[in-house]
This record gives C-alpha cells, sequence and structure tokens, in this order.
C-alpha cells in the first residue's frame, strides 16, 4: 500500500541558519515526491529558547538592561535568514513584521515579570514559546518561496494540553478532532502545514509547553493522531549512535534499533530522542525515524518494533550502544534498624519527589541494610536535607547509621535486545570494566533486561564508556 502521510521534524540546528534553512525545504520538496501529505514541525532556531529563558530568568530579577541586547540578537537571527532567503519583498515584510511582534511581546512580557519579582511557570511557558513561534512564520515562508504551497499554523491550535505549565499533557483525544478537523483539509488541498513543536495549549486557549526537548514529543503526537505513516526526526547526527562520538571516534550509526532500546538510551542520556517521543509512536504502530539534515543520502536509524530472531547472533553482538550520564551522586541510605521495618523505600522517595528531583537509578541491597540511589548533582543537597528531615528521629535512634552523597559520579548504561536471551552478558560487561581498571561503584539491570546501568566515578566516565564500546565492535 502506497504511504499517504508524513511528518517531519525539525530540531533547532535543522533550522538555526539560512543555509540550513534552504537545506530543510530542499528535504521538504524531496519527501513530498514520495509522500501526498506532508506535515513540517520546527523548533526555534538553534539557541533562542535558551536566549528567552535567560533572559525572564533575569527579568524575575529585577534585572532587564540586557533586553535591548536579546532584542536585537532575535530581530537580527531572523531578519538575516528572511532576508537571505525570502524573495517575494511582500512575503518577507510581513514575515519580518510578525516576527517583531512576537520579539516586542517577549519585551512586555519580560518587563511584567521584572515588575511582579518573580516569573510564574505560566508566564515562563508564555516567554518559552515565542521561539518555535517565530520560527515557524520563518520557516513557512521560506518554503513558500521556494515554491512549495504551505501555511504557517501555530499547534495551539489543535494539540490541546492541561494547564500543567513547563510539563503538560496532552488530551490525546480533544487533540485527536482538533488535528484532524485543521490539518486535514489543508493536505487535502495540496497545502503543507508547517507548524510549532513543544507547545500546545489549555482548552481555555493558554498557551503551555511540554517540556524542555518536547518537539520530538510534538512530532510523535501530531504523527500518532492523524494517523501518518511515518515520523522523520531531521537532527544534526547521522541518527542513534553506538556511543558518544566525542569519547569514541569510531562510534557508528545504527541502522536500526528497537522501541524498547530507543527508550532506555534516550533515559540514559542519548540526545538524539526526547524520552516521552515512543511512547506515542509505539501506540499507533507507526514508524519513526531519525535523519541527519546536514546529509540527508544518510539513512539515519530506522525505529522498529521488535528486534529480527537472529538478534541474538547477527555479528555476535548482543550490546548495542553505551551510553553515559554525567553529573549524578550516589544518595545512600544505610543502618542495620532498616531490616525488616516497612515503609522506609516509600519515606525515602516521598521525601525526594518532594524536591522534584528524578532518580534514574536505584539498588537495594538484599539484607535491606542500605538504599542506594543517583540524583542529578545540583539537586543532591536539597535531596540529602530532605531524607535527614524524613528520617531524623531514626537517625537519632541510631535505626539509620547515616544518610550520606558521593561526589560526582556517571552514570554507565549497556543497551541491546539481544542481552535478554544470551547468557553471560553481564560477566562480560563487568570483566571488560575490571580489565580496563574502571571500578564499579553500583550496578542496576531492568527487569526488561535490555540494559544493565552501573555507577563509576566521574574520572572514570570516558574510560568506561570506551571499554565498554569495545564489546560492540569486536
Amino acid at each position: 500500500m502506497q504511504k499517504q502521510t508524513l511528518v517531519m521534524k525539525f530540531g533547532g540546528t535543522s533550522v538555526g541558519s539560512a543555509d540550513a534553512l534552504v537545506k530543510a525545504a530542499q528535504i521538504v520538496k524531496d519527501a513530498r515526491a514520495e509522500y501526498p501529505r506532508v506535515v513540517v514541525i520546527t523548533s526555534a532556531m538553534s539557541g533562542v529558547t535558551n536566549l528567552l529563558l535567560d533572559s525572564a530568568a533575569l527579568a524575575s530579577q529585577g534585572k532587564v538592561d540586557s533586553l535591548p541586547s536579546a532584542e536585537s540578537t532575535l530581530r537580527e537571527k531572523h531578519f538575516a535568514a528572511a532576508d537571505a532567503l525570502i524573495k517575494n519583498e511582500h512575503l518577507r515584510e510581513v514575515t519580518k513584521a510578525e516576527i517583531n511582534v512576537l520579539i516586542f511581546s517577549l519585551v512586555d512580557l519580560c518587563k511584567a515579570i521584572a515588575i511582579l519579582g518573580e516569573a510564574s511557570p505560566r508566564a515562563m511557558d508564555a516567554v518559552a514559546s515565542i521561539g518555535e513561534r517565530m520560527c515557524v512564520r520563518l520557516l513557512g515562508a521560506v518554503l513558500e518561496d521556494a515554491g512549495i504551497n504551505a501555511k504557517a499554523i501555530e499547534s495551539t491550535e489543535f494539540v490541546v494540553t492541561n494547564a500543567h505549565f513547563q510539563h503538560a499533557h496532552p488530551d490525546f483525544k480533544a487533540t485527536t478532532e482538533k488535528t484532524r478537523q485543521l490539518l486535514n483539509p489543508l493536505m487535502d488541498a495540496g497545502v503543507v502545514p508547517v507548524t510549532t513543536g513543544f507547545i500546545g495549549a489549555t482548552p481555555e486557549g493558554v498557551i503551555t509547553t511540554l517540556g524542555r526537548g518536547g518537539s520530538d514529543y510534538s512530532a510523535a503526537v501530531i504523527g500518532s493522531v492523524l494517523p501518518a505513516d511515518d515520523v522523520w526526526i531531521w537532527t544534526d547526527v547521522d541518527g542513534v549512535m553506538t556511543t558518544d562520538p566525542r569519547i569514541v571516534k569510531d562510534a557508528v550509526t545504527l541502522p536500526e534499533i528497537t522501541y524498547s532500546e530507543i527508550a532506555e538510551l534516550a533515559y540514559y542520556g542519548a540526545k538524539v530522542l526526547h524520552p516521552k517521543t515512543i511512547r506515542p509512536v509505539v501506540d499507533a504502530g507507526i514508524g519513526l525515524r531519525i535523519c541527519n539534515t546536514f546529509n540527508p543520502s544518510h539513512p539515519g536509524t530506522r525505529l522498529i518494533a521488535n528486534a529480527p530472531s537472529d538478534s541474538k547472533a547477527r555479528n555476535g553482538q548482543v550490546v548495542k550502544a553505551v551510553t553515559a550520564i554525567r553529573n549524578q551522586r550516589l544518595v545512600t541510605i544505610e543502618g542495620r534498624g532498616m531490616l525488616g521495618v516497612p515503609g522506609v523505600a516509600a519515606r525515602a522517595f516521598g521525601a525526594v519527589a518532594s524536591t522534584k528531583t528524578s532518580v534514574p537509578l536505584i539498588t537495594q541491597a538484599s539484607s535491606e541494610q542500605s538504599i542506594c540511589f543517583a540524583v542529578p548533582s545540583e539537586s543532591a543537597a536539597s535531596v540529602l536535607n530532605a531524607l535527614q528531615a524524613v528520617f531524623a528521629s531514626e537517625i537519632e535512634d541510631e535505626d539509620i547509621d547515616r544518610v550520606w552523597m558521593t561526589e560526582d559520579v556517571s552514570i554507565i548504561t549497556v543497551v541491546g535486545v539481544g542481552m535478554r536471551h544470551t547468557p553471560g552478558v553481564a560477566g562480560q560487561v563487568f570483566t571488560q570494566l575490571g580489565n580496563n581498571k574502571a571500578n564499579v561503584l553500583a550496578i542496576a539491570q531492568g527487569s526488561s533486561e535490555v540494559s544493565i546501568s552501573m555507577v563509576v566515578a566521574a574520572t572514570d566516565t570516558e574510560l568506561a564508556v570506551r571499554s565498554l564500546h569495545e564489546l560492540i565492535v569486536k
């Protein structure tokens, strides 16, 4: 059956300059030869969202002196691309005028934040949304000037979310109805809708964001509700790599990877795909591909539902990728008085949750005399204080000996569905680390058996990654 509908998302670097926008326009033009119905989703131009959020953060401290500089930077970045690429004078001036209105709205928002002396989550979402809202107008006009029948439309018009500002969750039923009503007639008329990633709106129309990096998630949501045949994520790398090429120079692109593997990699620090992206695509049963805007002829990485039956034996490789999360601390609660006492873990993680901290790794001694888990370094002090407060009476009674944390550590994770059916993988992993003198501080293995994670000292991060990558290339 011929494929009909394609959703393509372009990341910040893929629309970050005039040259990048030219490449994006050509990619859209080429895709239309294969797919009659195309939806384009864009991030903000690279660096813009950080600039917006920094401006708001400074404003919350009463500092607005840098606003003229931010205003000038935004105008220069977007106008330079418009002047270079949009030959139609009327279209160019209309586009620049619309972008200018959004820049002025940033200034007004920051001044209001400065007067209040605080930036609420709702205000921060309004500020953060401006980057995508500027870029969608720019990219839409660039496509139109390049001869592609395109229409810029903000996703606030059809992605409906709850009011959990900065981390909003889509209402899939309402979003499905609105997306189909709005986008299908455009595509049926041969128009390419160009829309914003990362943002939505409450039923009342208040702007929300889906969290940093949420443009990938937007693509998955829009692709799943249409539904599309495929979702392609355009970024600045050739797909999912076996590890960080800055650490291991002979890292290579994986031609395919399962949803369970990419979920583990996304969770454990790989920046290619937002962790939330996977579920809508899996639920809808549609294809997902990660491609390089700057090397569009490269096939990239294709995500597949399940590994082929011979995945265990293929090239003798069971470990498919290695990733690392830096800047973590190990927090340990230990004491002989914990033995057999119910509720210790619940109280511990309740205390962690009260600090709004995410825990990427947990391990517990079978004797129940210690619980150990990782938290981001910047949150470690507040987590430690919360735990000491919760267990103050137990510490005083010496049922808990101490609550303490390490210096900075890294979580190293090896991933591969072939590990599930292969005896001795853990032995290979830890032998490899031992042979290379990398000391392991803690270990955790998920019940899916798709990954094994271990904690090493920050100074051992690159050594551990390089050592374990050798299991892939052997």
